[in-house]
Parts: structure tokens; C-alpha cells; sequence
């Protein structure tokens, strides 16, 4: 330090850090439009959509208009829009919605990717609305959802019985997907007819409604679906008896579309092959908290190691954990220096490890009531 007579003063900011939560419920979805205005909708480029403003530059053709309207029947979210050319043929589809990511040129789902760099939003609730989802572009886009930390409705593509949607179910094993199945009966005002749309699109609108309204602790199920007036095949439902259509879907991880009081998604069950991760809000769980966690650290990065600095990583990873369970969006949590972990050699190569649990909060899946008779009470008709 060069000479100085007089007084130096140093700012030294110390203390936990506020955590802010990470954003859930930008929804992320590759559609089919060729006379929307490709000046708002460019090709294969993320367009961040913000108001139902843009149904008008959304064109009529494919996907894209009905989509969105389906999306915006059920809330007002940021959906972050990847346009691709409309194919005459399947396999050609395919290929458009999937694209690529090579040489640097990112094209269909992939583009998706590139969401966060070019529109500061990272797409977490993601689909291929308008029945353009097959079993290739639905395997694909769970991939992205891997990428992404996302989570992917699909729906159980050209199944016309239950027994088919199962079957489709069973081609997929990743905890970031749901099958949805059947279709939705919507009113379509282009064709001022009724007509029948893949679920997804509502799916998306949904899920982004719940997570503001709610949060991203509870699952798609048993929530009213808005601007639905039937489903494309009748799915049988009883409250009471797992003998039903929806029971058997449930049962095998299918979610479906029933009619109760209104039209409702049925199930909480992703396709996961692990029991863990088995409930749609427990895969959410783990992917917002964790992203919650780590990307509200990069203050803490190369400052100089320290017991204060610890001590402030510690208090501020508890403190957001504790306001999560009071908020009901996890059971419980903590965080804490591992035994053994943390020594000499690792210290001074710079790492620090701090583990934190959490337990997720469950769906009330299924309520066991139980009846008896008691006859006892019957001495009160003379006690009086």
C-alpha cells in the first residue's frame, strides 16, 4: 500500500446473501405456422411471447394460433415460441421440430436451448402442441427437458384406447415427461366448429398457471381445465373404485383427462423408472430448488475462503430453506458441512463442499377413509 497519512477506509460486505427463487413457469414449444408474420415469428429463432397481442401475428395455418390461445384460455404466461416449417410429410415434420444443434446453428427443440442466452428466460415447462409430438420428437424433447432442467407433456400419440395410450407410455422411462391421454373436445373459432386438439397445449397453460398461483409443489392434477367441452374418447371415473378407465391409466403412469365437475387432468405420475421421482411435483421439487440453490452463488465464486464466508453460505442456504417450508413448497431442509469431505488437500485446491436434503411435499394421492359401525351410540335416544 503506498504511503498515506490520514485514515483508509475498507468495505468489507459480509453476511448471508438473499436467495431468489428460480423462474418456473416460462413455458417452451415448437409449433407449425407458415402464414404467421415472419417478422415476429422468424424461423427456428426463440420469440418470447408476453401477451395474447401476439394471437395476431400468429397466422391460422398449423399449430401455433391454436396453441397459444389454448395456452392463454388458462393464464397469461411467458412462453417462449420456436416457429419451424410445416411439412407435407410426416418424417419430414419430424425432422423440422426436432433440428439440430450442429455447427453452432440451432434449429427446432434445439433452439429452445438458446432461449436463455438470447431472451434472459430458461423455458421450463415444455411441449410440441397440436398433436405434432410422435414417439421421435416426444423422445427428443425429453432430452432437451434434461437439458434444460425442464419438464416435458407429451401426449400418447395416435392412441385410440386406453390400452394403447399404456402401451405408448411404456416407450418412455424419464421422470422429466407425462403422458397425457385422450385428446380435448375445444370449440374452434377459425372453423366456427368443434373440434378436437391434443391436450398439451393446455397442459403448458396450466402448469404455468399453478406455478403462480399456487407453486410448483403441486401437481397438474385434479385442477378445472378452462375453454374445454369434451374428450375425444370418454374416460370412465369413479372417486371411489380403481376399477375404472382412469384408474387403469393411473396405474400405469398415464395421466388422464377427465370430466368431474368440469374437465380435469387425473394423475401425478411422471415415467420414471425410479420410485423417488416418481410424482410430477417431486421432479420439480428437486429441479427449482437446486437450480434456486446454485445459481445464487456466483457472488460467493473466487472470493477469498474464509470461516465468515462459510458461515454466510450456510445461513443463506438455511434461511431460503426454511422460508420454503413455511411456504408449504417442501416438507423440510438443511444445510450442512459433510463429515469428511472438506479436508486440507481439498481446501486448498479451492473446493468447498456443502451438502444440503430436503424432503418434497407428496400429492394426497390417495385418501384411505375408513367406516364403522358403532352402535353404542344408540343409549343416547333414552339417556336424555
Amino acid at each position: 500500500m503506498s504511503y498515506h497519512h490520514g485514515v483508509t477506509l475498507i468495505h468489507v460486505a459480509q453476511g448471508p446473501r438473499s436467495i431468489r427463487d428460480a423462474k418456473s413457469s416460462v413455458i417452451g414449444m415448437v409449433c407449425t405456422a407458415d402464414d404467421a408474420d415472419a417478422a415476429v415469428f422468424p424461423l427456428n429463432t426463440p420469440v418470447l411471447v408476453d401477451s395474447v397481442d401476439y394471437l395476431t401475428s400468429a397466422g391460422t395455418t398449423g399449430t401455433l394460433y391454436l396453441a397459444l390461445d389454448g395456452i392463454f384460455d388458462q393464464a397469461a404466461p411467458l412462453v417462449v415460441v420456436v416457429r419451424v416449417a410445416e411439412e407435407a410429410l410426416e418424417a419430414d415434420q419430424n425432422s423440422a421440430i426436432i433440428g439440430s444443434g450442429a455447427g453452432g446453428s440451432f434449429t427446432g427443440l434445439h433452439a429452445l436451448k438458446q432461449a436463455e442466452a438470447a431472451l434472459n428466460v430458461r423455458p421450463r415447462i415444455l411441449g410440441v402442441p397440436g398433436g405434432l409430438d410422435t414417439q421421435p420428437v416426444a423422445a427428443e424433447l425429453i432430452s432437451i427437458a434434461n437439458s434444460l432442467r425442464g419438464f416435458a407433456y407429451i401426449s400418447a400419440h395416435g392412441a385410440t384406447t386406453k390400452e394403447e395410450a399404456v402401451t405408448y407410455r411404456g416407450n418412455f422411462g424419464d421422470d422429466r415427461a407425462m403422458v397425457l391421454w385422450p385428446g380435448l373436445k375445444v370449440w374452434n373459432t377459425l372453423d366456427d366448429a368443434e373440434a378436437v386438439e391434443s391436450p398439451v397445449a393446455r397442459a403448458l397453460g396450466l402448469r404455468a398457471k399453478l406455478d403462480h398461483e399456487q407453486g410448483w409443489h403441486k401437481t397438474l392434477s385434479n385442477e378445472p381445465i378452462q375453454g374445454v367441452i369434451g374428450t375425444e374418447y370418454d374416460v370412465h371415473f369413479d372417486l371411489r373404485s380403481p376399477d375404472t378407465t382412469a384408474g387403469y391409466l393411473n396405474a400405469s403412469e398415464v395421466t388422464a383427462l377427465i370430466r368431474k365437475d368440469g374437465f380435469r387432468f387425473w394423475g401425478s405420475r411422471t415415467c420414471s423408472a425410479d420410485p423417488l421421482m416418481a410424482f410430477e411435483s417431486a421432479v420439480r421439487t428437486r429441479d427449482i430448488l437446486g437450480d434456486t440453490v446454485a445459481d445464487s452463488h456466483m457472488w460467493a465464486i473466487d472470493k477469498p475462503m474464509s470461516k465468515v464466508l462459510i458461515q454466510d453460505l450456510l445461513e443463506g442456504i438455511n434461511a431460503k430453506l426454511r422460508e420454503m417450508k413455511l411456504n408449504g413448497w417442501i416438507v423440510d431442509g438443511v444445510a450442512f458441512l459433510p463429515d469428511g469431505k472438506n479436508t486440507q488437500t481439498t481446501l486448498q485446491d479451492g473446493k468447498l463442499y456443502i451438502d444440503f436434503d430436503y424432503s418434497p411435499v407428496p400429492p394426497l394421492e390417495n385418501l384411505l377413509l375408513t367406516q364403522r359401525l358403532n352402535n353404542s351410540y344408540l343409549v343416547q335416544l333414552v339417556s336424555a
